[in-house]
């Protein structure tokens, strides 16, 4: 049986020695989320703050810090919900193995929810200012709630099997919002909660919200769960969590789970916006100040024994990687039914996921190897990019399976290598131009404009790729310091950036004969000796700091019948520029503090 309560749950990691206590003093601005980035990227135990600067509730980070501690905390009821997406898949299978799905009975009663009168997060009350105000990185607008459920019902069909519950940034304090009254709250057009808000609108209303924070871990992970529109995640969390959910009616407007820590209840304004932000987010940069819609406060709940659970994001990997890895071991098996000739789909965490989406479809149109070329393929990249959060990929590249039948879509350079040996720069390129991507991605035009490109490969082998520098090997005049990042891979420095035509000015006087040609794939960056250091470097440079449409460009381009292409090489200008967010970098006074508490003695000594 999963957990009823977030303190179940601490005290199980604590009883399995998956937990550690801090028991000093520990500042909420800086400090506490700076000791849950270097707990995570040491592989570190789940945190418990036991004493909070100017704070009487307790806070507790990492619980998700390795994949296999996310699967420990599901432990009870992975299993079921792996069979409920099989028989999704197939319903048949129920016939033919009756034994395998002897758990789903159980687990689709315990989906519905339960209705109470009472429940322990209703037993206390208090103001805004008084929750841990969390602030992750130096240049962040004021304290945030970064593990949210954000509960909602739609207008026009109100009730629990209408209802979503979805992860969203709040913003607690600064900016313009009025103390204790009014909280920010961060959501992308593509969210469900947009849906609701826009019937509201319509309506010409209020649309009712419950910030829940805390509960069982199931729904902290159902928040972020990319369901269908019209699938309730309190649905998913109660499988997930192996126990049915208790919803408490008649102490607010809307339900609210019996057993989460904190609920902040109110209404979205349909036509007050005020600036959010900024903040430091999951890109490794801050996303600026944007008007976004705002919750007016009407009453803060609480349980007595309430524990405030939080995280932070910068460049990643992050804890969140253990969210994205866990969905896709759930839901992975399920993609080829929603999206028919796709096999799999890998968004890839290092390059801040929607970045950078690679996908393994079916090219059956032409059955005969030496003459397969992409054309199912474009209808499964269209298929992807018209489904939920896979539509803000603004780099897919997709590849034919038929081509190499074993290949693992998530180990990305043997992918690269794979698509960079086949890849015909002068068809192959499919834009998307004056198009939407990701709010946090600050690469493009504008908030939420900018543009994606379709790299679609299939059919033999065309080039082997250098791994080496060629003897004699010379750059182009305006390039330096080569260093190659992955078979094929060539990453140079061109000084800073001018304007979005300076490298077509290059590429045109560089011939289609020129030895830069033997790398297909060349990457202009401020640095090109960190940009080849790791994998992770690489793919975090070039793919959050460049617009396809702006900024790839070609030895050898021309434009035929509207389609771009390049005869040589493709070259993207993966620099800073100007309009570009700025990067996240810690506060070095806050870091010689967390040093401190590492030294001998220390409570983090032997964690980080």
């Amino acid at each position: 049986m999963g957990y009823r309560t977030l303190r179940d749950c601490v005290t199980d990691l604590e009883r399995t020695k998956q937990l550690v206590r801090i028991s000093v003093e520990i500042d909420p601005h800086l400090e506490a989320a700076e000791i849950q980035r270097r707990v995570y990227a040491a592989g570190g135990p789940a945190v418990f703050f036991e004493r909070v600067k100017g704070c009487r509730f307790p806070m507790v980070s990492n619980l998700f810090g390795t994949i296999d501690r996310t699967r420990f905390l599901f432990r009870d009821a992975i299993n079921a919900v792996k069979h409920l997406i099989e028989l999704k898949v197939d319903p048949s299978r129920m016939f033919r193995q009756p034994f395998r799905y002897l758990d789903v009975p159980l687990t689709l009663w315990r989906m519905w929810p339960r209705k109470r009168r009472r429940g322990a997060v209703t037993a206390c009350e208090t103001t805004i200012d008084q929750l841990p105000q969390l602030v992750s990185w130096p240049d962040d607008g004021g304290a945030f709630v970064t593990l949210p459920e954000v509960y909602t019902e739609h207008p026009d069909r109100p009730g629990w099997k209408n209802s979503n519950l979805g992860m969203y940034r709040i913003q607690l304090s600064g900016g313009e919002y009025a103390v204790n009254r009014q909280v920010g709250m961060h959501y992308q057009i593509h969210r469900s909660i947009g849906i609701h808000h826009a019937a509201a609108i319509e309506r010409g209303e209020p649309l009712r919200a419950n910030v829940l924070v805390g509960g069982p871990p199931a729904m902290m992970l159902s928040a972020v769960m990319p369901l269908p529109e019209g699938v309730p995640e309190l649905s998913f969390a109660a499988a997930l969590g192996g126990r049915a959910l208790r919803m408490v009616h008649g102490q607010s407007h809307l339900p609210i789970a019996a057993e989460a820590d904190f609920c902040i209840s109110g209404t979205i304004d349909p036509d007050l916006r005020l600036p959010e932000g900024p903040f430091g987010d999951h890109l490794g940069y801050y996303s600026l100040a944007h008007n976004f819609p705002v919750l007016n406060v009407e009453k803060v709940f609480h349980r007595k024994d309430a524990i405030w659970p939080f995280t932070t994001v910068g460049r990643p990997p992050q804890e969140d990687t253990s969210f994205g890895a866990i969905i896709h071991e759930i839901t992975g098996p399920a993609i080829p039914s929603v999206l028919p000739g796709v096999h799999a789909v890998h968004a890839v965490d290092a390059a801040g996921v929607h970045p950078l989406l690679l996908a393994i479809g079916s090219e059956r149109y032409v059955p005969y190897s030496d003459n397969r070329r992409p054309q199912e393929l474009l209808t499964c990249a269209n298929a992807i990019l018209g489904q939920g959060q896979l539509s803000l990929a603004k780099y897919l590249l997709i590849i034919a399976r038929e081509d190499q039948p074993m290949l693992d879509v998530e180990n990305l350079p043997a992918f690269l290598r794979h698509l960079l040996e086949r890849v015909n720069w002068s068809t192959d390129l499919h834009f998307q131009t004056r198009t939407t991507i990701d709010t946090l991605d600050y690469s493009g035009t504008g908030l939420n404009s900018g543009s994606k490109v379709v790299i679609a490969v299939a059919g033999r082998a065309r080039r082997e790729l250098p791994e080496t520098l060629p003897t004699g090997f010379q750059l182009p005049e305006q390039f330096r310091n080569p260093r190659i990042c992955l078979p094929g891979v060539l990453a140079v420095e061109a000084g800073k950036f001018v304007d979005s035509q300076q490298l077509d000015r290059v590429c045109r006087k560089i011939g289609t004969d020129h030895p830069l040609n033997r790398f297909p794939l060349v990457v202009v960056v401020d640095d090109s000796e960190f940009t080849a250091r790791t994998v992770n470097n690489f793919v975090w440079t070039t793919f959050t700091r460049s617009n396809p449409a702006a900024d790839i460009h070609g030895v050898g381009a021309s434009i035929d019948q509207k389609h771009w292409g390049c005869a040589g090489a493709l070259v993207i200008d993966a620099r800073i520029k100007p309009h570009h967010a700025p990067p996240l970098i810690e506060d070095p006074q806050v870091t010689r503090r967390v040093d401190q508490l590492a030294v001998v003695g220390g409570p983090l000594h032997g964690v980080i």
